[in-house]
This record gives structure tokens, sequence and C-alpha cells, in this order.
């Protein structure tokens, strides 16, 4: 996403570069706690809470205070969207600009009836869902018919962790058990945000899990080097 794009800002009069969004090299997340790499000075003010930051943005197109939610948000959207699209780095790093770029747009409409990282994470969640229907016309697996190995794996890869687990998963029933297990959203807010019954999703998070059962123990029962 070049750095020429802009996402203007609704009723501000403004505009904001998306080359404000911190580079993806750059070191913008630091681990809690921390000021390595980070030069900060002591001040007695607590941080600004999501509505005063979004307030400097929309009224006057502040870059730090847009500055300042990408830092916040990002790590806990990239971590749900990489969980949603079953691993990949690189599509998880597009859905994250989309989302970013959305949600200036339409920052000054957000009643704020939830926090700002719920509203987008169910941004990030239609950005992502939008990309698996584009990449569905590859042919998939279903729940119950992943195919064996040809021929067994090196030994480094019988080792299944949970999330490789997960990546393996169908998208649908994917989308359904990081939202609630990880998410914690309820199947209500699964099926008004993804378009389906609480019953479907209800199903969907048994496959799921049964699924993943199943793969974590072939995977604990495989012989290992």
């Amino acid at each position: 996403m070049g750095s020429a794009r802009r996402a203007g800002l609704p009723g501000s009069g403004a505009s904001l570069s998306l080359a404000a969004m911190p580079d993806e090299h750059e070191p913008t997340f630091p681990p809690s706690g921390t000021t390595q790499g980070v030069h900060m000075r002591p001040t007695a003010n607590p941080p600004a809470d999501d509505r005063a930051l979004a307030e400097a943005l929309l009224s006057h197109g502040e870059e730090r205070a847009f500055r300042e939610l990408y830092r916040r948000h990002t790590p806990a959207l990239y971590q749900v969207t990489l969980r949603l699209l079953g691993g990949s780095e690189a599509d998880a790093q597009d859905v994250v600009q989309e989302t970013w770029v959305r949600a200036s747009l339409k920052l000054d409409g957000f009643r704020w009836e939830s926090s700002l990282r719920t509203w987008l994470t169910g941004i990030a969640i239609n950005r992502a869902r939008e990309l698996l229907r584009r990449r569905s016309r590859r042919p998939t697996v279903g729940l119950d018919a992943v195919p064996e190995p040809s021929a067994p794996p090196p030994p480094q890869l019988l080792r299944m962790d949970l999330e490789r687990a997960i990546a393996t998963l169908p998208d649908g029933s994917r989308m359904v058990l990081v939202l609630h297990d990880i998410e914690g959203f309820t199947h209500e807010e699964i099926g008004h945000r993804l378009g389906i019954s609480p019953g479907t999703s209800k199903s969907q998070l048994f496959a799921a899990r049964r699924a993943l059962r199943t793969r974590l123990t072939r995977s604990q029962e495989l012989p290992h080097a």
C-alpha cells in the first residue's frame, strides 16, 4: 500500500497520509513495561484515552494522535486477523492496513457504544471475510476429509502446536473458533458479524473443536525423532 494513497477524514477537512502509519520494520510495539528503543519524557498526565485521541484526529487532523491509536491497537488486530486468515502474515498485514483506512474514513460516524478496539475488530473481521471469499475459488478441504500425507513429514513438523492446528481448519469453522474461544464473542455476536445463525455458529464451533482434538491427538501419537 503506497505512501501516496491518502485516507480522508470525513468532516475534518483534513486528510491523513498512510505514510503516517508506522513502517512494519519500525520497532513500534515494545514489550509492555519497557522503554527500550523509545525515548519517553516523564509526564504527570496519564495517556490520553481512545476517544480523546480520536477527537484530536477528527478536529485537527493530528498525525500524532493517529500514530498513538495505531500503536495501541495494531498488535491485537494483527493477532486476531492472523488467526482468522490461517497464519498468512502478508494477508494479515494487508487486512490490518485496510482496517485502518476504513476506520479513518468512518471514524466521525462511530458512536462510542462499544470500545474502539471492538469497533476496529469488527472492521478487521469484515476485511478478513472479504479476503477469504476471494480465496474461496481455490479448492478447499472439509473438516472430515483431510488427506493423509503420502510420505511422513520431517520430524520437526510432527509437533503440531495449537496455532498450526487452528490454521488447518476450514475458513468458516476457523473464524467461529477464533472469535468465540479466543476473542470471547458470543454466538449471537458471531452470527451478526458473519451473517450466520447462532445455531450455525454453535455447530461450526463444535466441529472445529472436534477437528482440533483429532489433529492434536494425532500429532501427539506420532513417533518423535
